[in-house]
């Protein structure tokens, strides 16, 4: 089992966030992250990642639910991102939990040829982040496995279990969230109870233009943020503003 100090920290590397939380999140726990879509999800996963194996020599796993693994480097490619060539110095392995869903063949390192199931997905987690050491992870998204699971006690029941899993590695990890409206943090309603933070992305309307906002909605045990702050989308990825708020909207 991972040790971790109570005060460690995994920074972001996403520029303005880390400000927000005391320097970074506390290490070795899951987050949920959640917002509707267009939200931001994924570039933020993408780039805690991203920074992660550049900036600060932590491998990651991003384990794709919904998208294909090429979606994912094209995504990342478009913040100029190289995901090919992480994987190739074994600073990121990107896990295809969607093919065998949809039914199609995949020609991935990493994929679980057979049925999908959250015991399966698990213990391949942990085998590959014995194989890279691997210090981050993304699970992307908790929506995908809750559609696929179907009955709320089992999806509280088997994300538990995934969230307490990757902490017990000592993997600071995201699971994404998909929402329908900007009230909820969850999809099912049981998301939020079994991650140790939440944040939620914002993107809403003000006037006749939407603008899009961040909120640490929790982070249990530690001090941080509470207000509500803008965000850009920009072409080297996502930009917090932490001393500006956003006060109101639709």
């Amino acid at each position: 089992m991972a040790q971790v100090m109570e005060d460690e920290r995994v920074p972001t590397g996403i520029d303005g966030f880390d400000e927000l939380c005391g320097g970074g999140l506390p290490k070795g726990r899951t987050y949920l992250l959640s917002g509707t879509s267009g939200a931001g999800k994924t570039i933020f996963a993408l780039q805690y990642l991203y920074n992660g194996a550049v900036k600060y020599n932590e491998p990651g796993i991003f384990v794709a639910t919904e998208e294909r693994p090429e979606e994912i480097r094209r995504n990342a490619r478009k913040f100029h991102w190289d995901f090919p060539a992480l994987e190739k110095e074994g600073k990121l392995a990107i896990i295809d939990g969607t093919s065998m869903k949809l039914g199609l063949a995949s020609n991935e390192k990493y994929v679980d040829i057979r049925p999908f199931d959250m015991r399966h997905l698990t213990d391949q987690i942990i085998t590959v982040q014995a194989e890279l050491n691997a210090k981050r992870a993304v699970v992307d998204s908790s929506t995908s496995i809750g559609f696929h699971i179907g009955d709320p006690q089992k999806i509280r029941i088997e994300l538990l279990k995934l969230s307490t899993t990757l902490e017990v590695a000592g993997i600071t990890t995201f699971l994404t969230c998909e929402i329908l409206d900007q009230n909820n943090l969850g999809r099912f309603g049981v998301e939020n109870f079994v991650t140790h933070g939440a944040i939620a992305l914002y993107f809403k309307r003000a006037g006749n233009t939407r603008v899009r906002s961040i909120e640490i909605f929790k982070l249990r045990g530690t001090p941080h943020d509470t207000k509500v702050h803008p965000f850009d989308i920009t072409p080297n990825g996502i930009q917090v503003h932490p001393h500006e708020e956003i006060y109101g909207g639709d």
